[in-house]
């Protein structure tokens, strides 16, 4: 990467071509035209955060152009040109994107309008945690109040790590005392539960990285 790069920052070639990792910290002068391919491939991340995280991409992205004396441009290729991530990227208007993605939030219940948790299930058997998830929501439906919302049991984004296999049980809800009883209640109950007993489970409030 060292070398693509220094060799491109020293005008030995005139077009770079990569992934997402381009268009973070590099800082190149002359470059004036900036092209992003299939830029609504993102949205459907299957994260309540993918149009936030497409509004970054394609702003970042833009950013590469026009850092020196001579004015950049930058043109997006997309299937999804009325999305209002793209418009707002297109246009830099952040105010625009912000207001647009919290009437998103607000209406769906993700933070920062309510509060997430996940609830991981993992163990070294690549069957066992469908079972296990299976028992881990009906345990978690015998106590959900009908201000926290349920979802899955779903693959997270990564379904296996380190050769772990992993389930994921999410909980919405607009108070954090709610999740909070609800988590304090729910471990309480796990050592009782044989089936569950052979599985990892974690919690985790607010993730960062939630899928």
């Amino acid at each position: 990467h060292e070398r693509i790069l220094e060799a491109f920052s020293k005008k030995q070639a005139d077009i770079l071509v990569g992934t997402q990792m381009i268009v973070k910290g590099h800082d190149f002068p002359g470059v004036t035209l900036v092209g992003v391919l299939a830029a609504d491939l993102s949205l459907y991340a299957g994260d309540y955060r993918s149009a936030e995280r497409t509004f970054q991409l394609l702003v970042q992205a833009a950013g590469r152009a026009g850092r020196g004396t001579t004015p950049g441009t930058a043109v997006i290729q997309t299937y999804s040109p009325e999305h209002y991530s793209i418009v707002a990227a297109a246009a830099q208007d952040y105010k625009a994107f912000f207001e647009q993605e919290m009437n998103f939030r607000r209406m769906m219940n993700y933070p920062p309008a309510a509060h997430l948790m996940a609830l991981y299930l993992m163990s070294g058997d690549e069957e066992a945690p469908n079972e296990g998830a299976g028992r881990l929501k009906e345990l978690a439906m015998s106590h959900t109040r009908p201000e926290i919302q349920l979802i899955g049991p779903s693959d997270p984004g990564l379904s296996k790590l380190k050769d772990i296999y992993r389930k994921v049980l999410y909980l919405k809800c607009t108070e954090m005392a709610y999740l909070t009883e609800w988590k304090e209640w729910m471990e309480a109950e796990l050592p009782g539960e044989k089936l569950l007993s052979t599985f990892n489970i974690q919690f985790d409030m607010d993730p960062v990285n939630p899928f």
